[in-house]
């Protein structure tokens, strides 16, 4: 049984839904904008591995009272001048960590965009599978107003936007609304603000309601084949797509169609 009380921090609330499927994370910095500090990320990342422990299915990261995430606290890293560019290393393998594991674990990951999403903020929803956002949602990374550049960011952003585009955003710091970010492909779901959180819920029940199994493999099949030609694509799918037909899930889901009953996804 997963322990929210455990994985919460002061900076960060977890709960879990009464079949454990769905752990929702909410940083929880309002008077910060929500910016990432070691709490956030360390808090974000126990809620991944809980999701890797247990039956969770789905893990939802948003923000408190309407922001999603302002980015890296700049408090905080002005406090490590002194200290050296260790210091700085060690901040920032925190968030590396993170958007790595966001990308490996089973779960599916659903970033929850209100507000303000910007500069590290962003480079966590992009590193996120899926994007919901709010349609008066504000994206950008302006890191460059501060003699910044988002190096960690670009990850996830580089390996979602067109070259061209990424670039440009990237060093003109420009802040844009949900409406661009949908069209430069940030976004897999724009929806009214006023109705964010019932088309949220409606996207995540979905998703719950699959396969564990499925889910699992077909995330790390994605992201595994995207480095590859199309021919070793395509060599290594099929290997995939065997195992997946021969796991307990699939006989569950097809001896349930086949029944013309609902499948039980339990975890197996």
């Amino acid at each position: 049984m997963i322990d929210a009380d455990a994985r919460s921090n002061e900076d960060l609330s977890v709960s879990v839904s009464d079949d454990e499927v769905v752990i929702r994370a909410t940083i929880d910095r309002p008077d910060r904008h929500n910016a990432l500090n070691e709490n956030v990320m360390s808090g974000l990342y126990d809620a991944l591995e809980a999701a890797d422990e247990g039956p969770a299915r789905v893990v939802v990261v948003r923000g408190a009272e309407g922001t999603f995430c302002s980015g890296g606290d700049l408090t905080e890293m002005a406090q490590l001048v002194d200290a050296g560019p260790q210091a700085y290393r060690d901040q920032l393998s925190s968030i590396s960590v993170l958007m790595r594991s966001m990308r490996e674990t089973d779960a599916l990951v659903v970033a929850a965009v209100e507000g303000y999403c910007l500069a590290g903020g962003m480079g966590v929803a992009t590193a996120a599978d899926i994007v919901v956002a709010a349609d008066d949602a504000t994206f950008g990374t302006p890191e460059k107003e501060s003699g910044l550049f988002p190096m960690q960011a670009m990850a996830p952003i580089m390996r979602t936007v067109h070259e061209k585009k990424g670039l440009k955003l990237l060093f003109t710091g420009e802040k844009f609304d949900a409406a661009t970010a949908d069209e430069l492909g940030l976004v897999s779901e724009l929806v009214p603000a006023e109705a964010f959180d019932e088309e949220l819920d409606d996207l995540v029940d979905t998703l719950a309601n699959s396969s564990p199994t499925m889910i699992s493999m077909g995330k790390e099949a994605y992201y595994h084949q995207q480095g590859m030609d199309f021919a070793e694509s395509l060599a290594y799918l099929r290997e995939m797509f065997a195992l997946l037909v021969m796991s307990e899930d699939t006989e569950e889901g097809l001896n349930a169609r086949l029944m013309d009953e609902e499948p039980d996804w339990r975890v197996r």
